[in-house]
């Protein structure tokens, strides 16, 4: 049998372990630490990759680990925070720069659920990732556009990628996860790397849905993402760029950029502004640079 074929029987094994209804779940357990409004969500200043730490009413989840060379940096991070369990792990697609530090995540921390793109790669990474979810037998679901989770009391998660079939079983960045945190009338949307096929795909689909008051720019600020009409959908106030800095893609790009101003939103970066933290009480919001 193949590795890619072994690969895809793993993770298939991995999702069985999860109990019926789990794409609505309410699961609740305690997370430690303190959270000073009702929902708290910080982009994390962890280099040229993504990492975002969501806390509201005992509940943590992180969306993406960042890359291998920052996982010391991460786990110090939410050791800081005074966590010693993730309630919810997402990783939106398993290129390094997502991926990278879930080894560091699941060694250092329990971790209660995970949420997957569905996507496999053959790396060595990936493949560590597999066995360390199944050495564990932490619960293991893949989701796809549609799915909604409660977090806690009104904070929920909805998922508008990726869709089945996928845009091709190649392309990672455009098969990302792309996930709405809601609450009340509050709302930011994590866009993973998706591109522009992604981003068609799902204006076609769910349209007004993708309205929210910000947006974690897709594949750092690159070209290839946040064309004109996702952003007209999205219609963002704000908008937050996960990257290192004088990374080697030039991310993010100019253009990018020129949109995001000719669509007047502020533009935070994480090369600039260090952490970059969101509190909502579910009506109002406030973003706060570290830098």
């Amino acid at each position: 049998m193949g590795r890619k074929w072994l690969l895809v029987l793993l993770l298939i094994g991995f999702a069985m372990l999860v109990t019926a209804g789990c794409s609505k779940g309410n699961e609740k357990s305690v997370s430690q630490g303190q959270v000073n409004s009702p929902l708290n969500i910080k982009v994390l200043d962890i280099g040229q990759g993504d990492a975002i730490l969501i806390r509201t009413a005992g509940q943590t989840v992180l969306v993406d680990t960042g890359d291998i060379g920052t996982k010391d940096k991460l786990v110090a991070y939410i050791k800081k925070e005074g966590i010693t369990s993730i309630d919810k792990v997402i990783i939106t697609h398993p290129h390094a720069d997502h991926l990278g530090g879930m080894p560091g995540i699941l060694e250092n921390f329990k971790v209660n659920q995970i949420y997957d793109s569905g996507q496999t790669t053959t790396t060595a990474l990936y493949r560590k990732y597999l066995s360390l979810v199944q050495s564990k037998k932490i619960p293991f679901t893949v989701v796809t556009a549609g799915t909604e989770i409660v977090i806690a009391n009104d904070v929920k998660l909805k998922f508008f990628a990726p869709d089945k079939p996928f845009i091709t079983t190649s392309d990672l960045n455009n098969n990302s996860i792309v996930v709405k945190v809601i609450y009340n009338e509050f709302s930011m949307l994590l866009t993973g790397d998706a591109e522009k096929e992604s981003e068609e795909r799902m204006v076609k689909t769910y349209k007004t849905e993708l309205k929210s008051n910000i947006l974690k720019a897709g594949h750092h600020g690159s070209n290839t993402s946040s064309s004109p009409s996702f952003l007209k959908a999205v219609a963002p106030e704000a908008a937050i760029i996960s990257l290192g800095a004088n990374n080697d893609y030039h991310h993010p790009h100019p253009s990018t950029l020129k949109k995001y101003v000719e669509a007047k939103m502020k533009v935070y970066r994480t090369d600039t502004d260090g952490t970059v933290t969101v509190s909502s009480d579910g009506k109002n919001y406030t973003i706060t640079k570290e830098k």
